[in-house]
């Protein structure tokens, strides 16, 4: 009992310590977000107000790996048995939405830049984005550790790299305008950052669809969990298997398995040694698993939903 203390004393210190370093990183990116908002207005880049949007999505990212931590504190309700992790899976998809519509807008003001340059004052957009680059690297060096071993704040630092590349684009269009006056390379890059917002947004939108949806998460084979389930020993065959996300880092299975009868009297065990598996190998914690189910159609690992009213007969 002192060990499993001990273990969730050193997780809720590490999850302190993880959202005291997102709500900082937040803060200093989202003045960094101000700046290049107010400093491309005022400077006449397109690319650093391109940017801006970009350091945006930063934010939102590591707003809501803080969130996803302190959600997931939230005792769970009659009302909702899953808590409200799914909150933020919805609302990383009316983000990424909205960012695809104003990214359609830049690129639309980056089209008449082209066809029409306008000057740029690069020395006041080259301090801004070396700013903005130095930021973005602190922050990702702060969140590297926590990023090897938590996809949720792996996410918000991958972020965090790409708007540092995003950065590295704006310098050199400011150094290119500042030696020769070549404006035109300012929407270019602008452009730039835009394919890059578009990817990120579409990854996000993707992968939220996906759990909204309850699809099977990215990265796990159901072909293969069913194989691992199999091997384990005393277990005949596996039906109306059901692998979906409750949020982002959160996976669940349900499965009706059917074990052997001279292995039944070990029925636990053998549950035991499945649920490990799944943990270790697919990163599944919450699984449901019924044995011996007579009303499944055997040899089908997938099973219809059928619609049914409330007042139906068994």
């Amino acid at each position: 009992m002192e060990d499993h203390d001990q273990a969730h004393e050193r997780v809720s210190g590490t999850d302190a310590a993880l959202k005291k370093r997102l709500i900082v990183s937040a803060s200093f990116t989202a003045i960094i977000f101000i700046a290049e908002l107010a400093g491309g207005y005022y400077f006449n880049s397109l690319a650093l107000m391109t940017d801006s949007a970009h350091v945006f999505m930063d934010v939102f990212a590591l707003a809501l790996s803080w969130f996803a931590i302190r959600i997931s504190e939230l005792a769970p309700t009659q009302k909702r048995t899953f808590g409200l992790h799914r909150v933020e899976v919805f609302v990383s998809f009316l983000n990424s939405l909205s960012l695809f519509v104003i990214t359609l807008f830049i690129f639309y003001k980056a089209y008449e830049r082209t066809l029409s340059p306008e000057p740029v004052d690069a020395g006041g957009t080259l301090v801004i984005a070396i700013i903005g680059l130095a930021v973005n690297v602190i922050v990702a060096l702060w969140l590297m550790r926590y990023a090897v071993r938590d996809l949720n704040v792996k996410s918000a630092y991958v972020h965090v790299v790409g708007d540092a590349a995003a950065s590295v684009g704006v310098i050199i269009a400011a150094i290119i305008i500042r030696f020769t006056g070549w404006y035109a390379v300012d929407p270019v890059i602008s452009i730039f950052i835009c394919l890059i917002i578009i990817y990120s947004a579409y990854k996000i939108i993707r992968d939220s669809s996906n759990i909204l949806l309850e699809g099977v998460p990215a990265g796990v084979d159901l072909t293969s969990v069913v194989a691992d389930i199999k091997s384990v020993e005393g277990v005949e065959s596996v039906h109306s298997v059901h692998i979906w996300s409750i949020c982002h880092n959160v996976y669940a299975l349900s499965a009706h398995v059917d074990i052997t009868p001279e292995h039944r009297w070990r029925m636990g065990e053998i549950f035991s040694a499945v649920n490990e598996r799944l943990a270790q190998t697919y990163h599944i914690f919450y699984t449901t698993l019924q044995a011996e189910c007579l009303g499944c159609e055997q040899g089908g690992v997938l099973r219809r939903l059928l619609h049914k009213e409330h007042n139906h007969n068994h």
